[in-house]
């Protein structure tokens, strides 16, 4: 682990101390080591957040920063009760509506993950969502069992590298820090890291995913009024992911709810059941329900 990691990681602390990335940590119950640590660090703060408070523009250094970075302000913007309302919302925003990669790269994507089987895909979308690893595409599946709609997850090109070097710069702050800060030396900064790294490798295999899609549909083919998609195998590889598509509304977007004629009572009901039986009966549930 050179040079290079510990520059990502000084760069990546100048950029989110710039757009008030500090500002959203409660120093109370921080060590004094990273209380003045985080106080030097608001010294870069834009006047634009030291004025307003606001850090609208958090989403897009993140962003800027690299998927790792993005995968931590994704969990941030489920947690409202930590950062607040106001943040919480604009992280949300790295959940499905990150800047796709160029639509005129998907054809070439597809036929190295596919090979022959990438001309079974037609009529692709445009990008419908895009988070910090992968992106989905809508498109129409044309084979020997017939034709269907189908959603396309297609990794970001060069995803892996990225995640390596990020990986390596979160290294580098952990061992620092157990060097240099006693007081997070309890907390074992270094095995959170390995953590991540770890579940970081599997993420980036969309076939596991397929097999965790796989075992959820078997588990909840016969429970009223809950559909799981359909894996097509013969179109899913390490780096691309079809299944059967299926419509919904995002449970974060009300006004839609509400315009469909959705009971949210209902609804809130049928998720807690739904979720209580996953994970009582079948001990396999969804833990990404946004």
């Amino acid at each position: 682990m050179g040079l290079a990691a510990y520059f990502r990681l000084a760069r990546a602390g100048f950029v989110l101390a710039r757009e008030g990335g500090l500002s959203i940590v409660d120093n109370a119950a921080l060590p004094p080591s990273l209380r003045f640590g985080i106080s030097v660090g608001r010294l870069f703060e834009r006047s634009a957040v030291r004025r307003t408070g606001r850090v609208e523009r958090l989403t897009r250094a993140l962003n800027r920063l690299g998927p790792t970075y993005v995968k931590f302000g994704q969990t941030l913007g489920t947690r409202p009760d930590i950062v607040g309302v106001e943040v919480a919302a604009d992280l949300s925003a790295l959940q499905d509506k990150m800047e796709p990669f160029d639509a005129a790269l998907v054809p070439g994507l597809l036929t190295e993950a596919l090979a022959e089987r990438a001309a079974d895909l037609k009529e692709l979308s445009a990008p419908i969502a895009a988070a910090s690893i992968a992106q989905v595409h809508k498109a129409v599946l044309d084979d020997e069992t017939g034709r269907r709609t189908v959603a396309v997850k297609i990794l970001r090109p060069g995803i892996k590298r990225r995640f390596r070097a990020d990986i390596e710069s979160y290294y580098a702050g952990a061992r620092f820090a157990e060097r240099f800060a006693r007081e997070l030396r309890r907390l074992r900064p270094t095995d959170v890291v390995r953590t991540l790294d770890r579940s970081s490798r599997l993420e980036l295999d969309l076939r596991l995913e397929a097999a965790s899609i796989s075992e959820f549909k078997q588990n909840t083919d016969k429970d009223d009024g809950f559909i799981a998609p359909d894996v097509s195998w013969d179109h899913t590889a390490e780096t691309v992911l079809t299944t059967s598509w299926v419509e919904g509304i995002p449970i974060r977007d009300t006004a839609a709810l509400d315009a469909a004629g959705v009971d949210r009572k209902e609804l809130a009901r049928k998720l807690l059941q739904s979720f209580l039986r996953h994970a009582i009966r079948d001990g396999f549930f969804h833990a990404d329900m946004h």
